[in-house]
C-alpha cells in the first residue's frame, strides 16, 4: 500500500470540508460584478487537474453532497454536476499532460461553466420555479468570468495544499534525468 494515500484522502476530505464551508460562510455573502464567485468547481478542478480523475470524482461528489446538505436543496444535484467536473479535469491531466499558465484559468472557466448551466439546466428540468430570462445569462456570464479571474490563484493554493501527499509523477522523473547533466544515454557506446 502507498504511504501517501492516507494522506492525500486527508488533506482532500479537509479542502473540501473547508471550501464548503468558507464558500458558504463568506464567499457568498461578498458581491463583486453583482455576482458571486463560486469556489468549488475551482476547487474540485484543479484537484482533479492534480492528483486524477478517480480522486477529482471523489471529491467532487462528496463536496456537491456536502453542500446540498448546507444549503438544503435537492440532494444529489451538486454532487452530480461536481464528479463530472473533478473526473473530467483528472482525465485531462491523465491523457494529455497539459502544462502551462493559461490551463487553470481555461479549466476554472470551463468548469464553472459546466456547474452552472448544468444547475441551472437541472433546475429547469426539476419544475423549479424561477425566472429564465437575459438576466440570468448575464449573471451566468459574470459568474464565469469573475472564476476565470481568480482561477490561478485558487489553483495556486490548492496545488500547495495538496502538494506534500501527491505521489512524484513518474513522466516529470524521466524528464528530470536527462536534465541532470552529464552524456546522454545514446552517447554511452
Amino acid at each position: 500500500m502507498n504511504v501517501g494515500r492516507p494522506q492525500l484522502i486527508a488533506r482532500m476530505a479537509l479542502l473540501g470540508l473547508m471550501t464548503v464551508i468558507v464558500q458558504v460562510s463568506a464567499v457568498s455573502q461578498v458581491q463583486v460584478f453583482g455576482v458571486n464567485a463560486d469556489l468549488l468547481p475551482l476547487v474540485i478542478a484543479a484537484a482533479g487537474l492534480l492528483a486524477g480523475s478517480v480522486p477529482g470524482a471523489v471529491l467532487g461528489f462528496c463536496t456537491g453532497l456536502f453542500l446540498d446538505l448546507a444549503l438544503v436543496q435537492t440532494v444529489g444535484l451538486s454532487s452530480l454536476l461536481y464528479v463530472t467536473v473533478g473526473y473530467w479535469a483528472g482525465r485531462l491531466r491523465e491523457l494529455r499532460d497539459p502544462q502551462g499558465a493559461v490551463l487553470p484559468i481555461a479549466v476554472g472557466a470551463a468548469a464553472t461553466a459546466v456547474a452552472i448551466i448544468g444547475f441551472s439546466l437541472m433546475q429547469f428540468l426539476l419544475g423549479v420555479d424561477a425566472p429564465v430570462s437575459v438576466l440570468l445569462v448575464r449573471e451566468i456570464l459574470a459568474t464565469i468570468a469573475l472564476n476565470a479571474l481568480i482561477a490561478a490563484p485558487v489553483h495556486a493554493l490548492v496545488r500547495r495544499w495538496l502538494m506534500p501527499a501527491l505521489p512524484e509523477d513518474p513522466r516529470r522523473r524521466r524528464r528530470r534525468a536527462y536534465t541532470t547533466g552529464g552524456l546522454s544515454p545514446l552517447s554511452r557506446a
